[in-house]
């Protein structure tokens, strides 16, 4: 198989979606790799280096859709890339379709085999390809919201751990998954008081015992959200509907409650954000107002760290990349049904329930085609 890599088109995206050491393992395994050139100096990783693994350079990215079997990649294809996609070609991203009806109305006019990282799954049911960035992100959020709670971003001027003497700062996490986790971590970290809501009561118990008495744990409810607004400097949105769009959890109303220049950081906006006010962001313009509250809710947060998110996130989906390679992409997911579940378009049907739920699409379970 021909395995394609392009540059990341998207604002200030610097990650890649293969490292000169996935070309090698692609190349050892039989298959041909093209990359454009240029397509991982943004995460440290120059051509020279590619080609030292076997890759072949192309110098268009055109020249790498139209040769590609696979094209690996790591974020969505935007507009200017939809006439490159091919009938029956495997596209190995992130999608969050169920955030773009456009990008999935593009996806099924293509007739390409669209697989999804974040919707993949492992044997427990977890999700293998989200979870590095998922970390990488959770980490990110307490990072870039103190960074945002200072005066001269348009903060309230607060320090997180406070100093002795004066009171620590205090965070709201909504979600308790692996980002929410990791946000806790950094919060921690960072000395600051936390809070975290949740619906499962069994993720609750989970925080509670690896943490402790250094985070507070809630039941999820509009009561309990009300409750702690007027005292949080920062919100963190860390929720997940699997290959969904993700719930408004925090409205404009409750804005009102918060302190003017508190901080949202809305994690969830790939999946259209869990904040109503919520609108995706880039790095070069992070942040904006709305009612006296600081919003950040840049979409590819990981992506301003591109050196460990590539490395951590190639490291996932390499496997799976080579599965697909080593079997095309039909004996793969009948050997895994968690790749199968990372299939969210196939040869121009929508085959992921919840990105149809999302738009009101007609919806094709993959065993329809691939039994």
């Amino acid at each position: 198989m021909t395995v394609g890599c392009v540059k990341e088109l998207k604002r200030h995206e610097y990650r890649v979606g293969l490292t000169p050491t996935n070309v090698r393992e692609y190349c050892t395994h039989g298959h041909r790799v093209v990359v454009q050139a240029g397509a991982g100096a943004g995460s440290g990783f120059p051509d020279d280096q590619y080609q030292l693994a076997g890759a072949e350079i192309a110098t268009e990215a055109a020249e790498v859709w139209h040769l590609a079997d696979m094209v690996v990649k790591v974020k969505e294809p935007l507009p200017e890339e939809y006439a490159l996609v091919r009938q029956g070609q495997v596209v190995f991203t992130y999608f969050h379709l169920a955030a773009d009806h456009g990008l999935t109305k593009a996806m099924l006019d293509s007739g390409c085999k669209a697989v999804a990282y974040e919707t993949v799954r492992d044997a427990a049911g977890a999700l293998p390809l989200l979870k590095p960035m998922s970390e990488v992100a959770g980490r990110l959020s307490v990072q870039e919201g103190a960074r945002c709670l200072e005066k001269p971003q348009g903060g309230r001027g607060v320090l997180l751990g406070g100093v002795p003497g004066v009171a620590r700062g205090n965070i709201v996490i909504l979600g308790g998954g692996m980002v929410g986790t990791n946000a806790c971590k950094m919060a921690i970290g960072a000395g600051a008081r936390v809070t975290v809501l949740d619906t499962s009561t069994a993720r609750l118990e989970y925080l509670d015992d690896i943490f402790g008495s250094q985070i507070e744990t809630l039941y999820s409810s509009a009561a309990a959200l009300e409750e702690l607004l007027p005292t949080a400097d920062l919100v963190i949105g860390a929720v997940l509907i699997p290959g969904g769009a993700t719930p408004k959890l925090l409205r404009r109303e409750h804005l009102t409650l918060m302190q003017p220049g508190s901080v949202i950081v809305d994690v969830a906006i790939d999946q259209g954000g869990c904040v109503e006010t919520s609108r995706p962001t880039y790095h070069d313009e992070p942040t904006f107002e709305v009612d006296g509250v600081i919003h950040y809710c840049v979409g590819n947060m990981p992506g301003a760290v591109p050196n460990t998110s590539t490395r951590a996130l190639t490291g996932a989906t390499l496997p799976y990349g080579l599965a697909i390679a080593d079997m095309g992409l039909e004996a793969a997911v009948r050997q895994d049904a968690g790749l199968a579940a990372g299939v969210n378009t196939y040869l121009g049907s929508l085959t992921c329930k919840e990105v149809a739920e999302a738009f009101g699409m007609p919806y094709t379970p993959l065993s329809s085609f691939v039994l």
